[in-house]
C-alpha cells in the first residue's frame, strides 16, 4: 500500500520519517514518499492515483484545496482546510488532523484545561489552532495579527465554537496574560517583541520547528515557560493521520522521538 506527503516545496518534510517509523512499529509493509505537487495541481494529482494508494498527508500550499477532495467532517468544514486524504471503500474522505494534533500534544505535556489563550497569526494554521484550543477548553482568545482586519474570519469561527475572539495589532498593543500562547507565524514574525510575548503565558506553543529555537521559544525557555514546538504538533497530528490511514494507533512519544531524531540528522548534514 502506498502513501505520501504532498506539498510545494516538500523535500524538507519530516512526515516520511514519522510514517515510516509507524509502519515499522505496526509491522506494515507500506511505502511512504514525499512528492512535490505544484500549486493548483492537487486535484489532478489525486485523480491520477492508482488503486494501490491509501492516503496522503497534505501540506502547504494545498490544505485549502484538499478540503473539497473527499467527504469532509465538521472540523474540515469549520477550518476550511484538510491535511489528510484517505481512500476508503465508501469513497475518499478528507480530515484536518492539525486540530486534534494540538490537543494531543498539549495532553502529552500535561497541559490541563486552559481557559484563555493568545493566538499569533490569522492563516490556515491559526484556524486549526483556534479549533484545537476550543477542544482543549479555551473560551477566550486574543488574536494578534499585523493586519487585524484580515482576521475577522477568526472571530466568526470563534462564535461557532463558543469562543470570544478579540483582535489586536501585533507589535502595537499587548494583550493581558493568558493560560497559553500559540504562534502560527514564521520564526521571525514575533522576534521584535519575543520577550514581552513570552512573559504573557506559562505555556508557549510555537508551531515552527525549523529553524529552532525561534526567538519566541528562546525567550520563553529563558523565563522557565513550558515550550512546545512544531515537532510536537507534527507528532500529534500524525498520530491521528496514521490512525485514519491504517486503522491503527501509534504512540505520540514514539513519533515525537522520530521527529526529533530526523531533525537532528538533517542539521548534521
Amino acid at each position: 500500500m502506498r502513501c505520501a506527503v504532498v506539498g510545494h516545496p516538500v523535500a524538507h518534510s519530516l512526515s516520511p520519517v514519522l510514517h515510516r517509523t509507524a509502519y515499522s512499529e505496526l509491522e506494515l509493509d507500506w511505502q511512504y514518499d514525499a512528492i512535490d505537487v505544484e500549486p493548483g495541481g492537487l486535484a489532478s494529482f489525486v485523480d491520477g492515483l492508482g488503486a494501490d494508494w491509501r492516503g496522503l498527508s497534505i501540506t502547504a500550499p494545498h490544505k485549502d484545496e484538499a478540503a473539497a477532495l473527499g467527504q469532509a467532517d465538521e472540523v474540515v468544514r469549520l477550518t476550511g482546510a484538510a491535511n489528510t486524504w484517505v481512500r476508503t471503500p465508501e469513497g475518499p474522505i478528507v480530515r484536518n488532523t492539525d486540530v486534534p494534533g494540538y490537543d494531543i500534544a498539549l495532553t502529552a505535556h500535561g497541559v490541563d484545561a486552559p481557559r484563555r489563550g493568545i493566538l499569533i497569526g490569522n492563516g490556515a494554521t491559526a484556524r486549526s489552532a483556534l479549533v484545537g484550543l476550543g477542544r482543549a477548553g479555551v473560551r477566550g482568545v486574543v488574536v494578534l495579527a499585523r493586519r487585524p482586519e484580515r482576521a475577522i474570519g477568526l472571530q466568526a469561527l470563534g462564535r461557532e465554537l463558543g469562543i470570544t475572539v478579540d483582535l489586536l495589532p501585533l507589535g502595537q498593543q499587548m494583550p493581558s496574560t493568558a493560560d497559553i500562547l500559540v504562534s502560527t507565524v514564521p520564526a521571525a514574525g514575533p522576534e521584535p517583541i519575543a520577550d514581552e510575548l513570552a512573559s504573557l503565558a506559562p505555556v508557549v506553543f510555537d508551531s515552527v520547528y525549523d529553524p529552532w529555537p525561534t526567538p519566541l521559544a528562546a525567550a520563553a525557555a529563558g523565563l522557565g515557560r513550558l515550550v512546545l514546538n512544531g515537532l510536537d504538533l507534527l507528532a500529534g497530528q500524525a498520530v491521528e493521520q496514521i490512525r485514519w490511514m491504517t486503522g491503527e494507533q501509534v504512540d505520540f512519544d514514539l513519533l515525537r522521538a522520530a521527529a526529533r531524531d530526523g531533525m537532528t540528522a538533517r542539521q548534521a548534514l
